[in-house]
């Protein structure tokens, strides 16, 4: 039996929001180090600031100065920080209730060891040197045993507000397709499209999972499809994306390839977009060292009938 594949693999991509009035009014205000929460209509403080009542649902807006100092509700002790954490050297993830607040805030906590910390302690915000109007804008929170300072007594309005927020979402782990997706895999390497045949009802899949979605039976038959195939739907992409150098508009189609039964997922290129339809017969492109096909083109074959594929849509 062939290895099973397994490589490490990272999902990356940044996350775009806007910002209603008071989450710009939070960020803002961590900007201008100033702490703000919202007043809910049972008269509790939150904060975070929620844009929502929790209990009525309805729209909030009247924004609470709290103090920068609070208490540690509880805790836990992270003795291996990894990227992207706020600090690099082990430390307590806490939630802090800030002194005016009814809520925590879940922030990290520096200090030299769990035995330095405890549910109860005064902790206090340490503030990034450079601030932009984000969550990051507290480098993290640390002992602190004085008395709370003046508020500024903000309206909550600032110059120059943040009304949106771009976060980076990552993803890393080590991804193995299993035994039926590796020979799937390895045959494309050889420009060849293999799927699997269910015992029970007789379909191929493709690409195959090992055991068949509907009869819940292992498979193992290879059976080679294509390469060849017909367009089965398909829709228009009018949004360039940054990872891929394909120019818009494009076409990605759901292709049953001839053989197989099931569809699946590749670009059509060699036609005009507003071309394309059902029934379309194509063929794979590939590009030299490719292990998959670019993309997929006209046959210039007649069409394919609706009836030969209308159990693949």
């Amino acid at each position: 039996m062939p290895e099973v594949l397994k490589a490490p693999l990272v999902v990356e991509f940044p996350f775009t929001r806007s910002l209603g009035p008071v989450q710009s009014a939070f960020l803002t205000g961590l900007r201008e180090r100033v702490v703000l929460g919202v007043r809910a209509s049972d008269g509790r403080v939150l904060v975070p600031p929620a844009e929502y009542d929790p209990v009525t649902a309805e729209e909030i807006r009247d924004l609470v100065e709290v103090a920068p100092t609070g208490t540690v509700t509880t805790w836990a002790w992270n003795h291996d920080p990894r990227r992207g954490q706020p600090l690099t050297t082990p430390f307590a993830w806490a939630l802090v209730r800030l002194d005016g607040a009814d809520t925590a805030l879940l922030h990290a906590l520096d200090a030299p060891g769990p035995d330095a910390v405890h549910t109860g302690m005064r902790v206090r915000v340490r503030w990034a040197e450079e601030r932009t109007g984000a969550i990051t804008d507290i480098a993290c929170f640390e002992p602190y045993d004085g008395d709370p300072p003046q508020p500024t007594w903000t309206t909550g309005e600032f110059e120059d507000p943040v009304t949106g927020i771009v976060a980076a979402a990552r993803l890393d782990y080590t991804y193995s397709p299993g035994r039926a997706q590796t020979a799937y895999i390895n045959a494309l390497g050889g420009r060849r499209t293999v799927g699997e045949r269910c015992p029970s009802c007789r379909k191929v899949y493709v690409p195959p999972r090992g055991a068949c979605p509907t009869c819940g039976v292992a498979t193992a038959e290879q059976v080679e499809v294509g390469p060849r195939g017909t367009v089965t739907t398909f829709c228009i992409v009018n949004i360039k994306a940054k990872n891929l150098d394909i120019e818009v508009p494009y076409v990605y189609a759901h292709i049953a390839l001839d053989g197989a039964g099931l569809a699946l997922h590749g670009r059509i290129g060699g036609i005009p977009y507003d071309e394309v339809r059902m029934g379309l017969r194509v063929e794979p492109v590939w590009t030299e060292g490719a292990r998959y096909p670019d993309h997929y083109r006209p046959t210039g074959e007649p069409d394919a009938d609706y009836d030969t594929y209308k159990e693949l849509l």
